[in-house]
């Protein structure tokens, strides 16, 4: 098989057998297709390929200022897909066995304030029926912290309104709870009210969220939606989904929530993820220590 048929059949083993998200295989496919290309330009087959191979590849990537985050990810890429190979029987070993990771310096999240996040949930025009959806799903992202995907597979049914809570589907097909709060539960129910139906004309749809033409919503076009109202509100910094993901977290940590609950909330497999918001705890300790220590 050629190397792009080799590439289609781990997708597909992924997808089917592994269960990984749509999102995940999408970015398997753009990794391993960059390795590809550069075996096509290097003349070299699957079987050719050695631990110095793949090394002049990731060199190649860094040449292109690709940040060490990236080329982690490129990194695991290419151990699953040779490892799929070598189960197969495809190759006798992986090449990537004593590939070594780069480190990988962990940022500090950016956020929004409680009063950019109030400017931005003012932008849609309600008198609308896709400014009331709009409304509907800037309140929903604060709300929950809920990753774009996450939202954009909400169905109809997957919302509690009575109860405060909705299902939320996310990495590996994982369900999980996730409460509401009121003003984005009230939002939700508007469009549901009196919004949806009129983006949904004739059609039918299990669908929570729809474009103008009745179709589930596309996860781009959420994220040009919320840059467009992060503009409109003169907001300094490109506000994207996973902005407000950051803002939900942080704001939870400075109001006093504990990090395993936070965990549960965002659907992080490993605390160790959450742990990153950590420093909105050491802030706010070094504001009490400031306000009641006496030499401080």
């Amino acid at each position: 098989m050629k190397p792009e048929e080799q590439v289609t059949s781990f997708l597909n083993y992924i997808r089917v057998e592994k269960g990984l998200a749509a999102n995940s295989v999408e970015s398997y496919g753009r990794d391993l297709g960059r390795f590809i290309d550069f075996l096509r330009k290097n003349k070299l087959a699957l079987r050719q390929c050695r631990a110095i191979e793949i090394r002049k590849h990731l060199l190649a990537l860094e040449r292109t200022a690709l940040q060490s985050r990236s080329i982690a990810r490129h990194i695991v890429s290419l151990r699953q897909f040779f490892l799929f190979l070598v189960r197969e029987g495809v190759l006798p070993s992986n090449p990537t066995d004593n590939l070594e990771s780069p480190r990988v310096w962990k940022s500090l999240p950016k956020h929004l304030s409680l009063e950019q996040i109030q400017c931005l949930l003012e932008q849609p025009d309600l008198k609308t029926a896709r400014g009331i959806r709009d409304r509907g799903i800037l309140e929903l992202l604060y709300s929950t912290g809920m990753r774009v995907s996450e939202l954009t597979g909400l169905r109809v049914s997957d919302v509690n309104g009575e109860a405060g809570f909705l299902r939320a589907t996310g990495k590996g097909n994982k369900q999980r709870i996730v409460p509401v709060g009121r003003p984005a539960m009230k939002a939700v129910q508007q469009y549901i009210a009196a919004s949806r139906a009129k983006l949904l004309g004739k059609r039918l749809s299990a669908f929570l969220f729809l474009s103008r033409l009745g179709r589930p919503l596309t996860r781009q076009a959420v994220w040009r939606m919320v840059a467009v109202c992060g503009r409109a509100g003169g907001i300094p910094m490109p506000v994207t989904p996973h902005l407000m993901r950051h803002s939900f977290a942080t704001h939870m940590l400075a109001g006093g929530a504990d990090l395993r609950s936070l965990q549960m909330m965002l659907g992080h497999a490993d605390i160790a993820t959450t742990q990153i918001y950590t420093h909105v705890v050491t802030e706010r300790l070094q504001q009490v220590y400031r306000q009641h220590h006496p030499r401080a």
